[in-house]
């Protein structure tokens, strides 16, 4: 059964947009989840292939978006890696468990390298997708 399409800032424009890696496993498994702890439809989804992402968001550069990804709120600031998920327990509801952890004194000391190795690492955890034409998946395989 195909996936249903993840809602785009066309469908939410008024929703914060996560910037991500779609030719990445990893990478679309979190935002799947990240649908489901959305349960108020306050995020949008744009792959950093996508070309509006280079548009839309140009302080958001492609080769930063390969190492972490990136939440643009409505103000137009803009949240990379642990900062997103930081961010990201503090907007949706379904993530209430994770806010105090993620805003505890000293825990971005912790997961920020956290997050920064398994973007590192990602093809390595999840595997390649077929689609990688262009060498992205090659690129954190070293």
């Amino acid at each position: 059964m195909p996936e249903k399409p993840l809602p785009t800032p066309e469908d939410r424009p008024q929703a914060d947009v996560v910037l991500y890696d779609g030719r990445c496993r990893f990478c679309r498994a979190r935002v799947e989840q990240l649908r489901w702890f959305d349960s108020g439809g306050r995020l949008a989804y744009l792959s950093l292939h996508d070309p509006r992402v280079a548009e839309d968001h140009p302080g958001a550069p492609a080769e930063r978006l390969l190492e972490e990804m990136c939440v643009v709120d409505q103000q137009g600031s803009y949240h990379w890696g642990a900062e997103a998920v930081r961010y990201l327990s503090r907007r949706l509801p379904r993530l209430w468990w994770l806010a105090p952890l993620m805003h505890f004194p000293g825990a971005m000391w912790l997961a920020k390298p956290a997050y920064a190795w398994v973007a590192r690492h990602r093809y390595l955890i999840a595997g390649r997708t077929d689609d990688c034409e262009d060498g992205a998946c090659s690129l954190h395989s070293r």
